[in-house]
């Protein structure tokens, strides 16, 4: 298991291999299966992530009624070719809907790293398949990729909104995917890394504040900002742009954001627009009077 991102961008350098080599290697040496094992198993998990996205693009919508038919009227808007912003982004932006959607309708997802942050790499990932009829292998590259950052980013700070705020989960589930994006597009490790932290900062002190304390409002959302955001952060990684703070400074400061945080703005629904006239108007009409 890599502990650090500096171990995991060194491991990859030395022997001459891609990031998603690497970690895969180390997957199989913790797991003890084949290749064609943890492939299969990506492939899987990358399938129920493609089949989130179709049913959320349908159109779905929650019981409680926050939240839904976002992803249908993204995509009905794409259709027009009129947008400010690019397909690639938009598409991305499309997909994390759907994806989020389909959770908050009780759907099957694949959390990337949770459930509240599921819709940021499965959205970027489709946007690459999309544009650049990515292969089952360099997916599942993408995927590896993506994880193999995300579990050092569990394993020195968070990806729990409880305990740190969105900013461990759409930020986490952004770098992650930014990261990948970089890898997969044939981008250095070093780039993939700078992705990386230069997504994190750039959604450093993001709180956790669902209305009445569902995954729904802003959480949906906020998926769509970590998938536009992981492209931007790539697309500065392949342009030669770093990051002046290495990446595990930035998920060091992450922790550390995390833990100034007060518990309001942690998942509890205390704080943020959870307590706006708004939310708890909306709250009330959810679960009664308190």
């Amino acid at each position: 298991m890599f502990l650090t991102i500096k171990d995991l961008i060194e491991d990859a350098e030395n022997n001459t291999q891609s990031l998603a080599v690497s970690i895969m290697n180390e997957e199989m040496a913790d797991h003890g299966m084949s290749h064609e094992e943890m492939r299969n198993i990506m492939l899987k998990q990358r399938d129920v992530m493609m089949q989130s996205i179709t049913r959320g693009i349908a159109g779905v919508h929650s019981k409680t009624g926050l939240t839904g038919n976002d992803a249908k009227r993204m995509h009905d808007y794409l259709e027009k070719g009129e947008t400010l912003c690019g397909g690639l982004i938009l598409n991305a932006v499309q997909n994390a809907i759907a994806t989020n959607e389909v959770n908050a309708a009780m759907g099957r997802i694949c959390a990337t790293p949770t459930a509240g942050s599921a819709g940021v790499v499965p959205g970027v990932l489709k946007s690459l398949v999309d544009a650049y009829d990515l292969t089952d292998d360099q997916q599942v590259d993408f995927l590896f990729v993506a994880g193999g950052f995300g579990l050092v980013v569990a394993n020195n700070a968070s990806i729990a909104g409880a305990t740190g705020g969105c900013q461990a989960e759409v930020g986490s589930a952004a770098a992650m995917a930014s990261a990948a994006t970089v890898a997969v597009l044939g981008g250095s490790p070093q780039q993939a890394g700078h992705a990386f932290a230069m997504t994190i900062k750039n959604m450093l002190g993001l709180v956790c504040d669902p209305v009445a304390g569902l995954v729904e409002v802003p959480c949906v959302k906020r998926n769509a900002l970590g998938a536009s955001q992981a492209l931007v952060s790539a697309d500065m990684a392949l342009a030669g742009i770093q990051s002046l703070i290495p990446a595990d400074e930035v998920v060091e400061a992450m922790y550390q954001v995390g833990n100034a945080m007060p518990s309001s703005l942690r998942e509890t629904g205390l704080g943020g627009l959870a307590m706006t006239e708004t939310g708890k108007v909306y709250a009330e009409k959810i679960f009664g009077k308190k």
